[in-house]
């Protein structure tokens, strides 16, 4: 939803957490114009550290919109601070459990509600040694299905610098350079009302993928690797990926730059 309907605890949230954010970050910030004004809509972000969800929210807040993350029920259960993100309509992820579907479709009712919801298709920071993209989880893909909400792809790059997930180090040092960049919407249209299995599943994650390894390579500059796996192979697998993203689904199927 847009965020001239917030409420109390999401304007408290806001006062917390963005004055800090602008002392900190020095923001490069683009593409808004991708991210529409109002409905529901998707919002997918490569995850490079336990810092980016706050730059994140402060991206798509200057934008225009509500961010409604998915995230770990764990952090929920923070004394006060799970109980805020519950007030500012967050979404929590019990992962491993029969609780796990709950999230999907408390997403579904938020999206149709009209929110914006921010996804990390990754579903934690990246294992890539050089922080590129990995191989999603189909979450994206299934609430792209249910939905028909467009995916906007947003990459993001410096808050590493600020929280390095491989070094467990903390820089808190003023005007840390942070790129966040929105582009066009995936076309997922192949996979429009497909049946949910695996293959298409997979297929419609890749493509998100794919879309913001690259997004990603125009902030970092250079040729992206090919999308990396835990278990390896990556190049054989980026070509089937590249490969399913370029064919039918079915038989049948046929910059705004700111900084606040």
């Amino acid at each position: 939803m847009a965020r001239r309907r917030l409420g109390f605890w999401s304007r408290f949230a806001v006062c917390l957490v963005k004055p800090p954010l602008i002392a900190l970050t020095k923001r490069d910030w683009r593409g808004w114009e991708h991210i529409p004004a109002d409905g529901g809509v998707i919002l997918a972000v490569n995850h490079v550290s336990h810092a980016d969800p706050f730059t994140t929210a402060h991206y798509v807040y200057d934008s225009g919109r509500w961010p409604q993350f998915l995230g770990k029920e764990s952090v929920f259960r923070i004394p006060l601070a799970g109980k805020i993100l519950y007030w500012c309509r967050q979404i929590p992820v019990h992962r491993g459990t029969a609780d796990a579907v709950k999230a999907l479709d408390a997403a579904v009712a938020a999206v149709r509600a009209g929110g914006a919801i921010v996804i990390y298709p990754e579903g934690t920071t990246t294992k890539e040694p050089d922080l590129w993209p990995m191989r999603g989880k189909t979450g994206v893909a299934r609430l792209a299905l249910a939905t028909g909400a467009p995916v906007i792809p947003i990459a993001t790059w410096g808050p590493e610098k600020i929280f390095d997930p491989r070094t467990k180090k903390i820089r808190l040092m003023p005007k840390i350079p942070v790129s966040l960049w929105a582009g066009p919407p995936v076309d997922l249209s192949k996979w429009a009302g497909a049946e949910p299995s695996a293959t298409v599943l997979n297929e419609m994650t890749d493509a998100v993928m794919i879309r913001l390894r690259d997004l990603l390579a125009e902030i970092r500059g250079g040729q992206a690797p090919p999308i990396w796996s835990p278990g390896g192979g990556d190049a054989a697998a980026d070509q089937a990926v590249t490969a399913a993203a370029d064919k039918p689904a079915r038989p049948d199927a046929a910059s705004k730059d700111g900084a606040r």
